[in-house]
């Protein structure tokens, strides 16, 4: 077994990891810019805390940004994800979100914390004397990709944002209130950072002169420059990310892992189609992952919530053939002393002995190889196969369908035994809207299916014909629901913030 150091991140702190090691967390908890930021563990302890802030809020309670409620804006509120109780995400569910929705506020909150302490580290590392040239471009490197990835998430949800960075740390009047700066210019100012970094940053960690352990999830070369495709991608630069997903596969760094579900195990920290991951151990900073996700009444996953789960109809898409499609807990006999399986049409009343759920649990983040109550499942935030479907997707929009882009997509549903697609069979059109659903089959809650249907122009189309066939209201307006509405809490703060044209 390849041995590594898997960066597991808590606020302000540092911890390694070795596949044979008991886990010993070295916690800097009294960093300060008066008595920090003087030597290279202090400028280390600042670069983790960014890492720790794709989670928190803190140790024990990780259910933040990508270690759960992330997944509330992405996915739920989108034609496949669904959740069956009220409240905020029931909200985002139905498209009755409004700007009180409180993982509205926490995932805004989250972000702009991670933004914060990204800004402090590259503001005080950039200053520091007791460290070497090499040492001081890598913590940058790493910082900057990391606020960049929030950036990019923030615009995906809300478009214009207020940009702050570390320029803003050395001005008095930093906290004063100022206007959101356009999507535009906020990507000017990412694909600057993104450049920068990929250029600073390692392929790998493997004998790394700066940290000296195979740290992986760490920030990388290839990273950078996916998220920089990813940025691309949205704005329909199409030439852009099929030369920056070129660039990814040409590193050499990256495959497709050869199981689907074993991607996902909450024992596979880390593999080849990792890019960039958020890390956890269930026995250190464990996540609310398995509590959310997890089904109701399982005799072998216990004591779970199935809180954000995929609606019938999705799940129905997937041909049988399909590994993906075993990703799930459509049909199971419950601890309850009941058959828990789909209705067989809308409506129907069950049997005797039988529950028809209103939604099916994913495996994704729920397997049964979990024993504890906070678990340590890796969040992959980007991963090769992204990145191969993404290259499928500009080449259509270049050429249309070519040999290239279809074999990319078969590489993802081969790995996977799906039906693969024959190029004879697809104009532009149809290709477009195949790469589309296969998007939804390999990536749902990932992260990526709203950007997804709002990149393809069927945000609305879907999400509202989806709820239509199952009798609740087509309130997805376009482009009026392109963004979310700011938090309350925030327009309060600064009135140039306008919900105007967003409720």
């Amino acid at each position: 077994m390849k041995k590594h150091t898997i960066l597991l991140l808590l606020l302000a702190a540092g911890v390694q990891f070795s596949c044979n090691q008991d886990l010993e967390p070295t916690v800097y908890s009294s960093l300060t810019n008066t008595n920090g930021y003087q030597t290279k563990s202090d400028a280390i302890a600042a670069v983790n805390s960014v890492y720790g802030r794709l989670k928190g809020p803190s140790v024990g309670d990780n259910f933040s940004y990508w270690a759960t409620r992330h997944f509330a804006l992405t996915d739920i509120a989108t034609d496949l994800g669904h959740c069956q109780f009220g409240g905020d995400p029931g909200q985002l569910s139905l498209g009755t979100w409004n700007s009180s929705n409180g993982l509205l506020k926490e995932d805004w909150l989250a972000m702009y914390k991670l933004i914060a302490n990204a800004n402090n580290a590259i503001f005080n590392i950039a200053k520091m004397s007791g460290i070497t040239a090499a040492e001081k471009a890598q913590f940058i490197a790493e910082a900057k990709f990391l606020r960049a990835s929030s950036y990019m998430d923030l615009t995906d949800a809300w478009g214009p944002v207020i940009l702050i960075t570390e320029a803003n740390l050395g001005n008095p009047g930093y906290l004063e209130q100022i206007a959101p700066s356009s999507v535009e210019e906020i990507d000017a100012f990412l694909i600057k950072e993104l450049n920068e970094a990929a250029d600073v940053l390692p392929l790998n960690y493997m004998n790394n002169p700066i940290y000296g352990t195979n740290d992986v999830a760490r920030a990388t070369k290839g990273a950078a420059l996916t998220l920089l495709a990813k940025l691309y991608l949205r704005s329909h630069d199409w030439q852009k990310v099929a030369t920056l997903t070129q660039q990814v596969m040409n590193l050499n760094q990256y495959s497709l892992y050869p199981s689907y579900l074993g991607l996902f195990k909450e024992s596979n920290k880390w593999c080849s189609e990792n890019i960039f991951s958020s890390l956890s151990d269930a026995n250190v900073n464990g996540t609310e992952l398995l509590n959310h996700f997890g089904p109701t009444d399982h005799p072998v996953v216990q004591n779970r919530w199935q809180y954000y789960t995929v609606n019938w109809d999705f799940f129905n898409t997937f041909g049988d053939e399909d590994d993906r499609k075993k990703c799930f807990f459509p049909e199971f006999m419950g601890s309850d002393g009941l058959l828990h399986k789909q209705a067989p049409t809308l409506g129907a009343q069950p049997p005797a002995g039988v529950l028809y759920m209103p939604d099916v649990a994913t495996r994704k983040y729920a397997d049964d190889e979990t024993t504890t109550y906070y678990d340590g499942h890796s969040v992959n935030i980007l991963r090769y196969a992204d990145v191969l479907l993404s290259r499928a997707e500009a080449l259509n929009e270049i050429s249309g369908p070519t040999a290239e882009a279809v074999d990319l997509i078969n590489q993802v549903k081969g790995r996977s035994h799906a039906k693969l697609l024959i190029l004879a069979n697809h104009t532009q059109a149809s290709l477009r809207d195949a790469i589309l659903q296969e998007r939804g089959w390999e990536l749902f809650y990932e992260g990526k299916r709203r950007a997804d249907l709002i990149r393809m122009n069927k945000y609305d189309v879907l999400v509202n014909a989806y709820h239509l066939r199952v009798g609740e209201a087509a309130l997805v307006k376009m482009p009026q629901n392109k963004y979310y509405t700011y938090p309350q809490s925030q327009v309060d703060l600064n009135p140039k913030l306008s919900n105007a044209d967003r409720q």
